[in-house]
């Protein structure tokens, strides 16, 4: 006996398709422009701004992609829909981030020892040019950056890009003043620095959905222990949390009760409770919930490993 919620809903990963196609076409002007520059002036840093603006727009496209996925109905065969499709999207945006951030960290090292001609005039224009493009590309997305992992995953991204910038600019003003052009690398391994650990911990999070860990804030045990003090429930086993994509977690859990609720029919008022319990009482709600009911002499029939 279960109590479950049908419908999908609609979707946060799938509200902001429109802010996710403008960014796409900003950030892709922005990275013709910065390419044409890295050529004109021979700059690493600004090299390694359309080097992982590529895969940035890729990234944005990706993302653009399943927020339109995450929007199609449940079928048979899905009976999520596709809801998925926006983790599997920020997986691979963080996974593409953290080998461009250690190819720059590497390729950054091997200019601070053997320097290179750096046009100083052209970095700082088309270093303008890509912080212009940037802001704007933040400014689109920041309404809508805390609504799914694919969101997030697209504002990082755009986030990189603009800090990269910003670090060219320096750069080139230093290497104008002064001449010192290793300055140029520095701020390479710079920007390197500031994509890994952004793109490390999105990636965890991602990867914990993937592997259909128990939600971050949400403590498995003290689920058990407020399941355990509903009147008639004596025992709770085989309890699992897992999250099916953003502000989408789904219970199930295999509920000893009384064997007075099977004859006094108490048991939909048993569903009820446990239900209630499960959305309203703790930080993470869970409104996807199934519970099966059991006697107390059902254990002995059942198969496979009781937590």
């Amino acid at each position: 006996m279960g109590h479950d919620h049908h419908h999908v809903g609609s979707s946060p990963a799938g509200q902001h398709r429109g802010r996710l196609a403008v960014a796409f076409g900003i950030t892709t002007a922005v990275l013709v422009a910065q390419v044409i520059g890295a050529l004109l002036s021979g700059s690493l840093s600004l090299l390694v701004a359309p080097a992982h603006m590529l895969p940035d727009a890729g990234g944005l496209l990706r993302a653009l992609v399943a927020a339109s996925l995450v929007t199609r109905p449940a079928t048979d065969r899905r009976t999520w829909g596709l809801r998925r499709a926006e983790v599997l999207a920020a997986t691979a945006q963080a996974a593409v981030l953290l080998i461009v951030g250690v190819y720059v960290l590497v390729e950054a090292v091997q200019r601070l020892f053997s320097p290179a001609e750096v046009g100083s005039t052209e970095m700082l224009v088309f270093g303008i040019v890509g912080l212009a493009g940037n802001v704007a590309a933040l400014l689109v997305l920041a309404g809508g950056r805390s609504s799914s992992f694919n969101m997030r995953a697209a504002f990082l991204e755009v986030l990189n890009d603009a800090l990269g910038s910003v670090a060219v600019i320096i750069a080139a003003i230093v290497i104008a003043l002064t001449g010192w052009t290793r300055a140029d690398a520095v701020v390479a391994l710079l920007i390197g620095a500031l994509i890994l650990p952004r793109t490390l911990r999105l990636l965890r999070e991602t990867v914990d959905v993937l592997l259909e860990s128990t939600p971050r804030g949400l403590d498995l045990e003290a689920v058990r222990t407020h399941l355990l003090g509903v009147p008639r429930v004596i025992e709770v086993h085989d309890l699992h949390v897992t999250q099916i994509a953003t502000g989408l977690p789904v219970l199930t859990a295999h509920v000893v009760v009384d064997d007075s609720c099977f004859h006094d029919g108490h048991a939909p008022q048993m569903l009820d409770a446990l239900q209630s319990c499960v959305a309203e009482h703790f930080p993470i709600s869970i409104e996807h919930s199934t519970f099966q009911l059991e006697p107390e002499r059902h254990a002995q029939h059942e198969r496979g490993h009781h937590d």
